[in-house]
């Protein structure tokens, strides 16, 4: 499964066109330049994300509360849909199951991320270099949050066995860090980010089947409430959306390098409430 994960990516990355591949004409830009460039925007983007509510309108306004209605409705539903998952963990394919822990894990995720920006640095290839930037920029962004998240609300995990209405604010020990899931935002983190990077729908479907196999396993394994995954994907899309939107207007990258993500909406009917994605 690793092996069909390090394949898609670089279908994604050559995506149809072998010239995307080719390094910068000569004269070509010293790499240490480069470096500085990635490093400001990678810094810059961090930065406006986290300015973000400051310049938010209607839309992000709407959107940011459908994100904490929703994961309220999830928290009903905690521990009624809790052993659902639990009870299937001994049916969950070995293979399955490791490609959720390699891929959850930070020093594995982390080696990806480094792979990818290494890669575009090595060759000067603008486009692999600005989805690196994405995915160290995205996973800083995210991973912050949660880590100041899961400690200040200090909630228990399920297999604590004390319920999902237990909290202990500022609580340090790894039993009350379920809101929300580390591990859950790293790997749908990488896996949005790598599906802006490519153009094909079913490519795309592909990456975020993989980035969805770490968040569920949380489930399965008892580690966290479903309100917790909820919550950590809609934080791994908003980081993501983010810094993307940074280096789109940064000027230093072509704009024809990433493409658009999945575009989000409010929906709400007589007897439903959700967010609804197209890509």
């Amino acid at each position: 499964m690793k092996h069909l994960f390090f394949f898609l990516l670089f279908c994604g990355m050559v995506d149809g066109h072998a010239q995307s591949l080719s390094v910068f004409p000569e004269p070509s830009p010293r790499r240490i330049d480069l470096l500085k460039i990635d490093g400001r925007n990678a810094v810059g983007s961090v930065l406006h994300a986290y300015s973000g509510p400051a310049r938010w309108k209607k839309k992000e306004w709407l959107l940011a509360g459908g994100i904490a209605v929703g994961t309220y409705g999830l928290f009903l539903l905690d521990e009624e849909v809790n052993p659902i998952f639990t009870n299937q963990h001994d049916n969950i394919p070995k293979t399955v199951r490791d490609l959720a822990f390699y891929f959850g894990k930070p020093q594995y995720n982390y080696g990806l991320t480094a792979a990818v920006y290494g890669l575009g640095i090595l060759t000067k290839n603008e486009k692999i270099r600005k989805t690196g930037i994405l995915l160290i920029a995205s996973a800083t962004t995210a991973g912050l949050i949660q880590s100041v998240s899961k400690t200040t609300v200090g909630r228990a995990r399920p297999s604590t066995g004390i319920g999902n209405k237990s909290f202990d604010f500022f609580n340090s020990t790894p039993d009350y860090h379920s809101f929300p899931s580390g591990h859950a935002i790293l790997s749908f983190t990488t896996a949005h980010a790598l599906a802006r990077s490519v153009r094909s729908p079913w490519l795309k479907v592909g990456i975020y089947g993989l980035g969805s196999i770490t968040p569920i396993s949380r489930l399965w394994t008892n580690a966290h409430w479903l309100s917790d995954i909820g919550l950590s994907l809609a934080i791994s899309i908003v980081s993501v959306d983010s810094v993307f939107n940074y280096l789109q207007r940064s000027g230093d990258y072509e704009q024809k390098g990433l493409t658009p993500g999945i575009t989000w909406r409010l929906h709400a009917g007589p007897s439903s409430l959700g967010l609804v994605g197209t890509f």
